[in-house]
């Protein structure tokens, strides 16, 4: 187990279980955050990049293929 696994496990040890939502809840947070950002960040540098993918020259170098 990685260090700082074992220190928030450590640290979780020592919270009164009254507290044991919160952090359930704010893990969750920082998982569903996590899962969002790569769909938008996909989404979002579709529009940039689509100038440069619709350009005369993209199609000419990818035309063998």
């Amino acid at each position: 187990m990685s260090q700082v696994k074992e220190e928030i496990i450590s640290e979780l040890e020592d919270l009164p279980p009254r507290t044991y939502g919160e952090v359930l809840d704010f893990i969750r947070f920082l998982k569903a955050r996590r899962q969002k950002a790569v769909p938008d960040t996909a989404l979002a540098s579709e529009p940039v990049l689509r100038k440069d993918w619709l350009r005369p020259e993209e199609d000419e170098a990818w035309s063998d293929l």
